[in-house]
């Protein structure tokens, strides 16, 4: 029982770090619940739970260790998503305003960005896989405890950020808007620039 606790509260304290820590999911998420409506920004939130279930398998069963070159390419792919979903962003100049053209597409944008981003398996390979792999050594129970404690602060932090967007986001559509838009337009080129040089320097450091 005492490994269960203690591998709940390690992915407890290592999800709510991955949730709040800035990336191109979270200012997705809140870029669409200002746009949208906080329905939205949930479906940005939960595409981990989407992304990471082939992720986590793959490792697990098939690979155990993804090449350096295969991550670099992610991450060059995913910044150039970021681009696009920065000028997407910055077009913008009302609320919804290509809503009743186009659908949200919200859940397909954060599991393009999340899939795309090397984050999640460098997260996997570095840090879950091994803990899991031990953890289970000690304890049947351990392993799900740190899956379900990491998973649950992982999506809900987002999750609140985008509900605390969501009930003031009557301050945020007014003549602010517009430039808030281009803010986290900026914001994602920035993130698309680190996305891009990580990507760069992995598929260098793969020697081949």
């Amino acid at each position: 029982m005492t490994e269960f606790v203690s591998a709940t509260l390690t992915g407890i304290t290592l999800g709510l770090a991955a949730g709040l820590a800035p990336g191109p999911l979270m200012t997705i998420a809140i870029a669409q619940t200002i746009r949208h409506g906080f329905r939205e920004g949930l479906l940005v939130a939960a595409a981990p739970l989407v992304t990471d279930v082939p992720i986590v398998l793959t490792l697990f069963f098939v690979l155990r260790e993804l090449p350096n070159k295969a991550l670099g390419i992610l991450g060059i792919v995913g910044a150039l998503y970021a681009l696009f979903l920065a000028y997407e962003t910055a077009k913008v100049n009302s609320v919804g305003e290509f809503g009743s053209a186009t659908a949200p597409a919200s859940l397909k944008k954060g599991i393009l960005a999340n899939f795309l981003s090397p984050h999640p398996y460098l997260f996997w390979i570095t840090v879950g896989v091994p803990y899991v792999l031990a953890a289970s050594e000690t304890s049947a129970l351990a392993p799900w405890g740190f899956i379900v404690g990491f998973y649950l602060l992982l999506v809900g932090s987002k999750v609140g950020v985008a509900a605390l967007t969501g009930r003031y986001r009557h301050l945020l559509t007014g003549r602010a808007y517009p430039f808030i838009m281009r803010g986290l337009a900026i914001v994602l080129v920035l993130f698309a620039v680190l996305l891009f040089r990580e990507g760069l320097n992995l598929f260098a450091s793969s020697g081949h």
